[in-house]
């Protein structure tokens, strides 16, 4: 076990050492690397801070997504249960429950950080109490616990894990009564006064001898969404290597369901797709020699003349975008903002002139950009009731575009196909949307 204050940087393989001479944590980490070599070295990917004091409202361990964070009181516990709290916490990390805790915030609008914290302890706590050598909290909830109580499901738990991510256990327990109810309790979102339903009422009973809560906001802004992506994704393959290098010693007792996602994210797809349509295509032009033609003066040697070889040019002086905005008032205002961030960006780098049409039942507006100088983001968006595509692509297509982005939730008739290839940009909440022809990119 590693004893030094410095930090080390991520390199390659190389785990993160970032740990204090002599933390709270030590003894349990070396602990976990004894008995887990593969499983318990996840340890060596975090940070660990110990808390200089603590006041009545401070949990005994508690991590953000990337510290682990000790307060005094930790000591205080023996060495199993010590191995425990760390092993819970490494996972929450590993599994990157912090983070995806803000983003299914920003899908819901509303979530409830007790009760997602609940769900989390749960997964974990199942994944870790088969083990011998380390002790859970007394009170632990787990996992097959809370759904027999709450949802009457009564499987083993190996089956369960394999079932259950965080996010579906939120959902199916997150019966809070929406704030019109009026309606206010001691329990449930204190943000918005919501009112727990039964399932959520029943959860908190159970987890309420389990300890503090121990998921802490993470500190900063979010990461970029291409940050994020490769974070999940180098979690998912360490899980995935330690759980097969352990076999049966292993810290997961299955590969459970809860494995970080791996998502592209949606702007690097949007990237793509329009840097394929919209890059010039080379084109053979007879009336323009090629290059290695008039590098050799159109001779192969002494008294032979070469054959004439066409030159290359681009096939379109200036591509062309048309966005085409429903307005109807399904696309909330910060999706609206980075989807028209990322056009401009694009636009820009790919010399695209763009227009934009904007309407719902009809057209409203048509607004034209020179190639790299587009401003969407000074745009009012404004609109409402229903949609009706038919109009919106019949304008589209009178530009002559080389690809359409159609931002819109895909409620609504339509009875005209562009000429041009279509992508049909929508969020997260009709992901499930059937469109009627063309592509469709999920803005999460």
């Amino acid at each position: 076990m590693p004893n030094s204050a410095a930090v080390m940087q991520p390199v390659a393989e190389s785990p993160i050492v970032a740990m204090q001479a002599g933390h709270r944590g030590t003894r349990a980490i070396q602990r976990m690397v004894e008995f887990a070599p593969s499983t318990g070295g996840l340890a060596l990917w975090v940070r660990h801070h110990d808390l200089p004091e603590a006041d009545d409202t401070t949990p005994v361990v508690a991590t953000d997504g990337h510290t682990i964070h000790y307060s005094p009181a930790f000591a205080e516990h023996p060495l199993d249960e010590q191995v425990g709290m760390v092993a819970h916490e490494v996972l929450h990390i590993a599994l990157r429950h912090t983070q995806r805790c803000t983003d299914l915030q920003q899908l819901l609008g509303d979530v409830d950080l007790q009760l997602f914290n609940i769900c989390a302890d749960a997964i974990v706590n199942s994944a870790l109490n088969h083990l011998s050598w380390l002790e859970l909290p007394s009170g632990s909830l787990g996992l097959d616990q809370l759904l027999r109580k709450t949802l009457a499901i009564d499987e083993p738990v190996e089956a369960l894990l394999l079932k259950w991510d965080v996010e579906s256990l939120y959902r199916a327990l997150d019966d809070r009564l929406p704030p019109s109810s009026g309606k206010r309790t001691g329990q449930g979102s204190q943000a918005t006064g919501r009112a727990d339903g039964p399932r959520a009422k029943r959860a908190r009973e159970m987890a309420a001898g389990s300890g503090d809560p121990d998921l802490l906001p993470t500190p900063g802004a979010p990461a970029a969404p291409e940050h994020e992506a490769e974070q999940a994704r180098e979690w998912s393959q360490r899980i995935l290597r330690a759980h097969s290098g352990d076999g049966a010693h292993s810290m997961l007792r299955v590969l459970v369901a809860d494995l970080p996602r791996v998502r592209t994210p949606w702007e690097q797809v949007l990237r793509r797709q329009l840097a394929r349509s919209l890059a010039p295509e080379p084109a053979v032009s007879w009336s323009r020699p090629s290059r290695s033609f008039l590098a050799n003066q159109g001779r192969a040697g002494p008294g032979r003349r070469m054959p004439f070889e066409p030159g290359i040019s681009a096939s379109r002086a200036v591509p062309r975008l048309v966005v085409v905005v429903d307005v109807s008032g399904s696309i909330d205002s910060a999706l609206m903002t980075r989807f028209a961030r990322e056009i401009e960006a694009i636009a820009r780098r790919l010399g695209a002139g763009l227009v934009l049409v904007m309407g719902d039942e009809r057209v409203q507006s048509v607004q034209h950009f020179a190639p790299g100088r587009c401003s969407l983001q000074d745009i009012a968006f404004t609109g409402g009731g229903g949609t009706d595509f038919t109009p919106l692509l019949e304008e589209a297509d009178r530009h002559g575009p080389d690809i359409t982005v159609v931002l819109t939730d895909l409620d609504g008739p339509t009875r005209y196909r562009p000429r041009g290839p279509v992508l049909w940009a929508v969020p997260e909440a009709h992901a499930h949307a059937v469109p009627p022809f063309g592509r469709v990119l999920v803005l999460q």
